[in-house]
């Protein structure tokens, strides 16, 4: 799982998902994209790719370890349960490497409050994994994290592309690596409406639109919305605007460098208005959007018999699917890539886990670095409910094609990858139910053709929050 805002959602799917087929971290958690038979680029080059080596050609090793005999780490995470176990299991295999003696705290959605108590009161871990971007920054601009260790950079240079080093990198030092990712780029569909409408998925937005209106003259609703949950329509308008407006707008928005009422911010909400503004698109119309949760969103379109065609929300949302359906994923049940509503290709909006350091102890950065390792990842993937940034964990590691397709997509976004960016706001503006992105979004949903009337609103609130 990660982050804060979407905790509650995440952790249901994370249990549900570890028993059934996979997960990985929700924005404020864990995520990911559709393969089996799936028409998805990313479903053919995870199947393509199963063969044992990983994506990238590596294989699942683990870097050489010192032997740490005698020596103790305390490390605090978010993960509890299924999860806890599985985490468990990568501590166990580090342990056989180095003897080391490997403690673990898991402090839910409260994990980075209860790192910074550990700090104040001189017990601060010697590894924790957080899921909020912001707080690493804080932390690391206030002294309280320790840079990586040459060894570490090292392997994540071997294992991972250049921008996830990219996001743990503050003021020109090296702070985290994302251990633990979520992709919340992925569009689920029902297949046999698309096969009852004649159609494919979609590969941009305007095809997307065209298959709205082929469900939509076939008697089929096209898309159920889980408006009533704000943080699905924060993760709508982030999907449109990071591949309208690209990445580096993307990171100048987030830090608030841009004004809300840019015109790339208009230009995504008038996009996104293309669907909200057509009831005859949505489920219930926009009314009952507002009043539709994230869950049942996902239940509507995979019940029986089914409210919509689509819908569309993180990786995370195969394990509502399996829980509260008896859609088969694969079969019933397939996704593809968020359509993309302008030039950037290969994109992936998520979230995840970072590993940080409290000290320089060699134990602390062996730790660490056997985190940034294919071997680890891979004990994980086996497990299920877990998507690693690391290419070089084999396709083969994770359980099935949904799973492995989900983590191609998310390798192969590369320097396109980028944070939830309510995740990354400040909590006022971007982690507050009914306020500030989450709240206006809502608005937005209501009023679609009020593109200007959102826009000052979104940076009415913006500018009431400190950015860093």
């Amino acid at each position: 799982m990660g982050a804060r805002s979407h905790r509650s959602v995440t952790a249901v799917a994370a249990v549900g998902l570890a028993s059934g087929l996979a997960l990985a971290g929700c924005s404020s958690s864990s995520s990911k994209p559709s393969a089996g038979s799936s028409n998805s680029s990313a479903a053919t080059s995870a199947s393509g790719s199963a063969s044992g080596s990983a994506p990238g050609g590596g294989t699942a090793s683990g870097p050489a370890l010192p032997d740490l005999s005698g020596k103790s780490i305390q490390v605090l995470a978010e993960w509890s349960g299924t999860e806890q176990q599985d985490f468990q299991k990568v501590i166990d295999a580090f342990t056989a490497k180095t003897h080391a003696k490997v403690s673990y705290q898991g402090a839910g959605d409260q994990t980075v409050t209860v790192l910074q108590s550990k700090i104040a009161g001189g017990g601060a871990p010697d590894v924790a994994l957080i899921a909020a971007p912001g707080a690493i920054t804080d932390l690391a601009k206030a002294g309280k994290l320790t840079p990586l260790s040459a060894d570490v950079q090292s392997t994540i240079d071997a294992n991972f592309d250049p921008g996830w080093k990219k996001l743990g990198t503050i003021d020109g030092k090296s702070y985290s690596i994302m251990f633990k990712a979520a992709d919340k780029g992925t569009f689920w569909y029902n297949t046999a409406a698309f096969q009852q409408a004649g159609i494919q998925p979609p590969t941009d937005w305007a095809g997307f639109l065209k298959d709205c209106q082929a469900l939509s003259d076939a008697g089929i609703t096209p898309v159920s919305v889980g408006g009533a949950d704000g943080w699905t329509l924060a993760d709508w308008f982030q999907n449109v605007y990071l591949s309208q407006a690209g990445p580096d707008m993307y990171d100048k928005l987030s830090h608030h460098q841009i004004p809300w009422t840019d015109p790339s911010v208009k230009q995504a909400l008038t996009t996104l208005g293309q669907l909200f503004g057509n009831d005859q698109f949505l489920a219930g119309g926009k009314s009952g959007a507002l009043q539709t949760s994230f869950n049942d969103s996902v239940t509507n379109t995979f019940k029986t018999p089914p409210k919509a065609a689509m819908v569309f929300e993180g990786d995370f949302s195969s394990s509502v699917i399996t829980s509260t359906t008896s859609a088969k994923l694969g079969t019933d049940a397939k996704f593809f890539p968020f359509p993309a509503a302008g030039s950037t290709a290969n994109f992936v909006q998520g979230s995840g886990d970072a590993a940080v350091a409290l000290n320089n102890n060699p134990a602390t950065m062996a730790f660490i670095q056997y985190l940034a390792s294919p071997e680890a990842g891979s004990i994980w993937a086996q497990a299920g409910g877990f998507l690693s940034p690391n290419k070089n964990v084999p396709a083969s590691a994770y359980p099935d094609d949904i799973t492995r397709a989900e983590a191609a997509q998310l390798t192969q976004a590369g320097p396109n990858f980028r944070f939830s960016l309510d995740d990354l706001s400040p909590a006022g503006f971007g982690g507050t139910k009914g306020a500030g992105e989450w709240g206006d979004l809502q608005y937005f949903l209501g009023h679609p053709t009020d593109v200007d009337g959102t826009a000052a609103k979104l940076e009415a609130d913006a500018a009431k929050v400190t950015w860093s």
